[in-house]
């Protein structure tokens, strides 16, 4: 079994960039460029890596979401079939990870990162300023599941910039205010976390003091950020989340193509 072994310094970087990702988590979605990396870079082993960066993530998605709730931003019984869907998603690409090709997946998701970054910069966010959900109908409920479905099984794969393919297909979707999106992906991304994590420590891939630690910088940065898109709203999301997604693409390329 592996034993971690940190020194002081390289603990309290991890929980350096936990604060950080927290904040970019809770506005743009893309926290877990940052974490993944430095948490492999510090020496755990991959799965480890995974399933400890979910503890860590769920703490700071949790508290994005409460606070959209809180300003009322997020409605959980109008969204109930995107929750649903999402965690059923969430639990099927975290059992089914070892059957796919990993290869065939670190070619795909740049390309489809590429076109997240395309829409974003030349496309809108939200097509409306109106905080009103959308129309409750068959059509709606199709989209909830579909998306849910997707999106869940991309992040129990530990899949990159799940909050942001959210936040991106959100505003495809979806006719509504771009703090109603952010509610919206950043409460999804909850979802398909914990149910993840739930599945990663069943099969012992979680260094729980760790991702405890790290959880409660992210926290604080989750917090941080989710106050700060509803105080500056677009002039703060749309920017932020143009840069995630253009360096999350590159990183992804990079990695995939060249390295």
């Amino acid at each position: 079994m592996f034993e971690l072994a940190l020194d002081p310094t390289t603990w309290g970087l991890l929980c350096l960039v936990a604060l950080a990702a927290g904040f970019i988590d809770a506005i743009a979605g893309g926290g877990g460029l940052l974490t993944v990396p430095a948490l492999l870079t510090a020496g755990l082993p991959p799965h480890l890596t995974l399933g400890t960066n979910k503890l860590a993530a769920s703490f700071g998605s949790l508290t994005a979401s409460f606070t959209y709730y809180k300003k009322q931003l997020f409605k959980p019984s109008f969204w109930i079939g995107s929750i649903i869907a999402t965690a059923i998603g969430a639990v099927l690409g975290t059992l089914l990870v070892d059957f796919l090709s990993i290869e065939f997946l670190n070619k795909l998701i740049p390309v489809i990162i590429i076109a997240v970054a395309i829409y974003s910069l030349v496309g809108r966010l939200s097509p409306t300023d109106s905080h009103t959900l959308p129309e409750a109908n068959r059509a709606l409920k199709i989209k909830q599941w579909a998306q849910g479905l997707s999106l869940g099984f991309f992040d129990g794969m530990a899949g990159p910039g799940t909050g942001t393919f959210w936040t991106a297909s959100n505003s495809m979707l979806y006719k509504m205010s771009l703090l109603l999106n952010c509610g919206l992906a950043r409460s999804m991304n909850f979802v398909s976390n914990f149910i993840s994590l739930i599945t990663f420590v069943a099969l012992g891939h979680v260094n729980f003091m760790l991702g405890i630690t790290m959880g409660a910088f992210l926290m604080f940065g989750a917090w941080l950020g989710a106050h700060s898109a509803i105080k500056f709203g677009n002039k703060l999301i749309k920017p932020l989340f143009n840069t995630v997604v253009i360096v999350l693409a590159g990183k992804l390329i990079f990695e995939a193509y060249f390295s």
